[in-house]
């Protein structure tokens, strides 16, 4: 299996109401990669976020009205080390800040997490399939830490369209043992592929992951990735 990733350049300022769909694939179109069935889409968290108005007045100066906001949107504080806070959201992602984020937004505002962000993906996708008459999966991206280990990767968030995690579980390895506990978290490395084209600084804020396995696509949740707390050993 061959994976092409393409980033798409040329997004507009996304504002509250925009139709991400449209904006995408007008994009892919005028830089000369359109949308073709089978493509898997991934767009970064922050301009979902725009477009569903998920933006919130902030002083970046005042760190209480900060650990307010990370508190309002945490279900369940876990640890604090000075500013920081690594909190359960209402999605059940464990993360810093509660995924509050002031990059790339105006001065004075906060992004803050889609409500729904596999809602947010599906709509995406259904888009697609009415205005541009193709069939593609989508995933929204955010960038998460790591528990033992150093740097950032994006991972998703959002779903449709696709595995967000493969079961393996039953299946042969290399050399004929059945695997017992192997799930791939397809979802998540599709993200992390894109990342690649998109990168932090680029404001490249959506690509397009070309060549993925078609028995990988059926509808996906972003809930397949996340662990319940009676199965985490570290909570």
């Amino acid at each position: 299996m061959t994976l092409t990733v393409i980033p798409i350049d040329g997004l507009p300022e996304v504002r509250r109401g925009d139709e991400l769909a449209v904006l995408v694939h007008t994009a892919a179109d005028e830089q000369g990669t359109p949308l073709t069935d089978g493509d898997c889409v991934v767009v970064t968290q922050k301009v979902v976020s725009k477009a569903e108005g998920r933006l919130v007045a902030l002083d970046p100066d005042d760190p209480a009205a900060r650990r307010r906001l990370v508190e309002a949107e945490s279900v369940r504080v876990l640890r604090r080390r000075g500013e920081l806070i690594i909190s359960e959201t209402r999605h059940g992602f464990v993360c810093a800040n509660a995924g509050v984020d002031l990059s790339n937004v105006e001065a004075g505002w906060a992004a803050l997490l889609p409500l729904d962000a596999d809602r947010s993906a599906r709509h995406i996708r259904d888009a697609l399939r009415a205005r541009a008459g193709v069939d593609v999966a989508v995933i929204i991206s955010d960038t998460f830490g790591r528990a033992w280990r150093h740097g950032l990767t994006d991972v998703a968030i959002g779903v449709a369209g696709l595995a967000a995690v493969l079961d393996l579980r039953g299946e042969a390895d290399g050399l004929g043992r059945a695997l017992q506990v192997t799930e791939v978290a397809v979802a998540d490395e599709v993200a992390g592929a894109a990342e690649l084209v998109m990168g932090k600084t680029a404001r490249v804020a959506a690509a397009i992951v070309r060549g993925l396995d078609p028995t990988w696509r059926r509808d996906g949740s972003v809930r397949e990735l996340v662990r319940a707390p009676a199965d985490d050993l570290f909570r």
